[in-house]
């Protein structure tokens, strides 16, 4: 008798925040796990049952030999998740740095393409499989004060809605998450520079992104993971090309409190 097939899941920056929650939920859902991050402590915290690479995506060598390691290893794969993303600076639009302009919207926009690009090949041969990208609220609203990241994650949905045509007649399918506010370390140091910018504090701006939702939280990452694993799953084998907020409903981006 044929080994029972089981899902094979690449998700960038999987080594802490979203990235780590949606290998942890993928695992939990009985898939194989690959996670890819730029920093190797966080990578060596990983569980053991989770196969490892050290890689910057915005990097198309290193992705490419990725890409080769899964072919060997796998045989393919099922699921993309393109999860890789930095926060970039927090500044008035004049005040930004080419360079640094540059290198937000290279990570966040370049590792969604470089990862799609080499993935693409190995899901339409199979002639099945999902695509899920990670944007943000800012990739649907505007928001002050983070013009590369937010211009880089508008920019993200429109290479989804592509692969979703392209790929859509392999029976492959692509959909972008939109999270709101994300708890946790990385949305601290982001309280924490827009604070300095806005000349207030960090809670005084917690609890206002929190009013401006309909249902006036914070997002877990949890709430991320259990989305892609949806998006990736049986159950969303008609749903392509969509761009899902999981943020509580924001109705005000940029709440003065």
């Amino acid at each position: 008798m044929a080994p029972e097939h089981r899902h094979r899941v690449l998700i960038t920056a999987g080594a802490s925040g979203i990235g780590h929650a949606m290998a942890s939920a993928f695992e939990k859902d009985g898939a194989q796990v690959w996670v890819t991050d730029v920093d190797a402590r966080a990578l060596a915290s990983c569980p053991a049952s989770w196969r490892r690479s050290e890689v910057d995506s915005a990097d198309e060598a290193g992705v490419a030999a990725l890409f080769g390691e899964i072919g060997e290893a796998w045989g393919g794969l099922d699921t993309l998740c393109a999860n890789a993303g930095i926060a970039g600076p927090t500044a008035v639009v004049e005040d930004i740095d080419l360079e640094d302009w540059r290198r937000c919207v290279s990570v966040n926009l370049e590792g969604a393409f470089l990862a799609s690009k080499y993935a693409a090949p190995m899901l339409k041969r199979q002639r099945a499989g999902a695509v899920v990208i990670t944007s943000s609220v800012a990739g649907i609203m505007a928001n002050p004060f983070r013009a590369p990241y937010v211009a880089a994650k508008w920019a993200v949905i429109g290479l989804m809605k592509t692969l979703a045509m392209e790929l859509g007649p392999f029976n492959v399918r692509a959909n972008a998450i939109c999270p709101g506010p994300v708890n946790g370390d990385r949305m601290d140091r982001v309280l924490a520079k827009e604070a300095e910018s806005k000349g207030t504090t960090p809670e005084i701006l917690r609890a206002g992104y929190a009013s401006g939702t309909s249902m006036g939280t914070f997002v877990e990452a949890s709430d991320i993971a259990d989305m892609a694993v949806f998006l990736a799953s049986p159950r969303a084998r008609l749903v392509s090309g969509q761009v899902i907020a999981v943020d509580g409903n924001t109705t005000n981006p940029d709440p003065q409190v």
